[in-house]
Parts: structure tokens; sequence; C-alpha cells
């Protein structure tokens, strides 16, 4: 009997995180409010590194590494946007999550709008960039000219488009900060639907429509993000969450604005710290071939498929420090993060087992090429070797950013990634001749130092008295 009302409990629970509804998570359980909003945010962030394996499974199909490298060199460019997007999201959480544990509605939709009118002149100067350099961008980043001719329309695309990246981003984070994460979740579902469908249809063809290759899975992923914004902005406008946005405060608040970038720019800071270490790592790796470099762009891929539902359990963190910080609630936000942390450590764990074991089948999935499959399993074992502490380390960095504290970790990263993790990188690479897996142990040394430094600083709790 009890053991029933268990599973009816638990099924209750994951019935309402699917639905979901602005919350204010500042009473109750702890245990009950992670739940509520990680399983959204995991299926959420489940979602958006599906777009990356959809797209490399179907392009590794056309059985030319010059597409999968170029593909794997204009991610590591969108990770910039990503940095970037990701960055205001965490700003626009805190700011949002602040005013929910207020209960301050309205002033939520205003730092909502604000931050939208950020993300819109972002979007657009980034497009303007990528339009006019994207082959000399491709350049820079060490492709050959044959990766160039095959795979700049793909780089034109995605820089272009970088919109639907910026907005997903952004107004999920809005949603977040709001206590509703299943919004995100759905925008997410219906972006990577579409671009599953898409993706086979105009890389190869189908009926009257002409195979367009490579670029076709950028444009497919385009039209996915766009019908998700498009979903988004529908909840936006109406009257059922907490977030209304409509003529009445779609105003511009300099104020907010000022408050906004001073936040997020210690955001962007630390994401484009961590993002172009991985330039500088991508760089390393490409002087080994094509199929060192292939063989890791898709295990890395595998990782963030696997890394990106863990920082849903993380932004979960970051909503719920923001809303009983709030509420003046310090150390419930502290517990909250606690415990998010330890669960987040368990699953990657799990994780990281699976990946020792069964990597090279993984890679077999999406190569038949025997070197590029070597390089993917050797990358797989060797950074799951770091899970385990990365697992508790993203938790604890979204916590300083949902509490606005933007700086600690930005100082951090700066340390862990650019004085440590790129030198020891070039160290065991390039010094000690250790080739492609030389940049692997570096990925997971300095990963597991970060965490461990991240997890001492947070323990001092000069996080607990930061205004926005």
């Amino acid at each position: 009997m009890n053991d029933s009302t268990k599973k009816i409990s638990v099924f209750t629970l994951f019935k309402q995180a699917i639905n979901g509804e602005e919350q204010n998570f500042t009473e109750g359980s702890i245990n009950r409010a992670i739940f509520l909003l990680s399983i959204p945010m995991i299926l959420e962030m489940a979602m958006e590194s599906l777009l990356a394996v959809v797209d490399i499974f179907f392009i590794s199909r056309l059985s030319d590494n010059n597409a999968v490298t170029a593909v794997g060199l204009t991610e590591s460019i969108i990770a910039i946007v990503y940095s970037m997007a990701m960055g205001l999201g965490m700003a626009a959480t805190a700011m949002v999550a602040r005013r929910i544990g207020e209960k301050d509605a309205p002033g939520a939709a205003v730092a909502a709008v604000n931050a939208l009118y950020i993300g819109l002149v972002l979007s657009v100067l980034i497009s303007l960039v990528g339009i006019l350099f994207y082959k000399d961008i491709l350049g820079l980043m060490g492709a050959s000219e044959g990766v160039i001719a095959v795979g700049s329309g793909y780089t034109l695309w995605m820089l272009g488009g970088n919109f639907t990246i910026v907005s997903l981003f952004l107004i999920n984070a809005i949603f977040r900060g709001a206590g509703n994460a299943a919004i995100a979740m759905r925008s997410l579902w219906i972006a990577n639907i579409l671009n599953m469908i898409l993706d086979p249809i105009l890389i190869f063809g189908w009926g009257p429509i002409q195979p367009i290759g490579v670029e076709g899975a950028a444009i497919a992923t385009n039209i996915g993000r766009t019908a998700g914004v498009l979903y988004q902005l529908y909840f936006l406008s109406g009257e059922k969450g907490i977030i209304r946005i409509h003529k009445e405060n779609i105003i511009i608040d300099w104020d907010i604005i000022v408050r906004l970038i001073k936040v997020s720019s210690g955001n962007v800071g630390q994401f484009l710290i961590s993002t172009a270490s991985w330039l500088f790592l991508a760089r390393i790796i490409v002087n080994f071939g094509t199929a060192a470099f292939a063989g890791y762009q898709i295990a890395i891929r595998v990782i963030i498929f696997t890394i990106l539902p863990s920082w849903g359990m993380a932004n979960a963190a970051a909503t719920l420090v923001g809303q009983n910080l709030g509420a003046r609630q310090p150390e419930r936000a502290e517990k909250s993060v606690w415990t998010a942390g330890f669960l987040n450590m368990i699953f990657l764990g799990l994780i990281s087992i699976v990946f020792y074991f069964v990597s090279e089948p993984i890679m077999q999935f999406f190569s038949s090429d025997p070197e590029v499959i070597r390089y993917g399993t050797q990358c797989l074992r060797i950074v799951a070797f770091g899970y385990v502490f990365f697992g508790y380390g993203m938790v604890i960095v979204q916590a300083f950013n949902g509490a606005g504290d933007s700086r600690t970790p930005t100082v951090i990263n700066l340390f862990g990634y650019w004085l440590f993790q790129i030198p020891l990188a070039y160290m065991l690479a390039i010094k000690l001749e250790m080739g492609a897996s030389g940049s692997f142990w570096a990925i997971a040394i300095a990963e597991s130092v970060i965490a461990v430094v991240a997890i001492l600083i947070f323990r001092r709790g000069t996080w607990k008295t930061v205004k926005i």
C-alpha cells in the first residue's frame, strides 16, 4: 500500500513537472522543488544536445571527413554565440528569479523584456560578422581549402541564423527564472522534431527536393529553432503565466539594461573563457589530421549529449538560489545547491562507467572509419575520468550565477582554462608527444581541478550577499 502510494506520488510529480506552471520555490520540500525544476530542465538540455548529435549523425553518413571537420570547426565558433546567449540568459534567470522570490511579477516581466532587447542587438551584430566573413573565420580556425569548399555554406547559415540560438537560450532562461521549465523543454522538442525530419531530406534529398549536403543540416536546424522560438513567444504574450509581456511593459528601462549587462558580462566572460579554450584545443587537435579531429568532434557531441542534461540540474539549482535569496532564505538556497550537486555527481558518475565500457560501440554508431573510431573512443574514455568532479562543479558554478555573482566563476574559469588547461594540453600533446590523447587528458584534469576550487570557494558563502 505504501509502495503503491509512493509510485503514484512520483508519477504525479513527474506529470506536474512536465505540464509546467510558474512556481515560487521558497517554501516546502527542497527535494520536491529540485525534482519539479530539474526534470523539464534535464529534458530541455537533452533536446538541445540532441540537435548537435542528430546533425553529426547524418553528416557523417556523407562519408566525407572534410564535411565533419567543417561542422566541428563551425560548432567551435558557434560555441562563442552559445557563451553570449547563456551568459545573458543566466543574468535574466537571476534577475527574474529574484523578482519572483520578492513577489514582484511586473518587475520580472520588465526585466525579461529588456533582456530580449539586449539579445536582439547582440544577434544582429553576430549575423553581420558571420555573413561578411564566414570563409575567413573558417580559415582562421585552420580549415583547409577542401574543408572551406565543402562546409562554408554550413558556417554561413549557422552564423547568419544565430538569432534562433540566442532567442531560444534567452527566452528559456526567462521561463526558468519564473519557475516554469516545462515550456522551455517543449520549445526544444519542437525544434528537434523538425530538425530530425528535415535533416535527411535536405542533406540527401527526397523526391523533388535536391540534395544540399552539409549545408542542408544548418538550414534544417535553423527552421527547427525558429519554430521553437515562435512557440516561446506565443506563451510570453499569453495570459496564463506569471511573466506576461504586453504593450504596457514593452518599455526600455536603461537601469535594468545596465544591471543586466553588468551581471551578464561576468557570465559571458566565464563562458567565453571556457569555450575559447575549446577553440584552442580544437586548433591543437586538428594538427594530428582529419581523422583525429573527426573522432574528437563526434566524441565531444556524445559528451555534450550527456553533460547538457546535467546542466538541467545545475540550472534548477540556479533558479532555487535566485528565488530563495529574493525571499531572504540564504540557508535554504545553500542546502538546495548541495542536494542538487550530490544528485548530479551520482548521475555523471554512472555515465562515466558506461563510457568506459561501451565507448567503442558508441563511436561505431557514428562512423565506420577505424581511425576516427579509435580517436573518438580514446576521447570518451579519458574525458569520462573527470565526470564525477564535473557533476558537482557545474552545479556550484550555476549557483554562483543564480545568486548574481558572475565574477567568481569568471575568475575560476580564467585560471582553470587559460592558465592551466590550455598550457597543459599543449605540453602533453605537443611537447611530450602524446598526440591527441594529451589534449583529452588535459580536459579531464582541468575540469576536475576547476570543480574542486569552485566547491572550496562556494563554502565561504560570500555569494549570499550579492545584490542585483
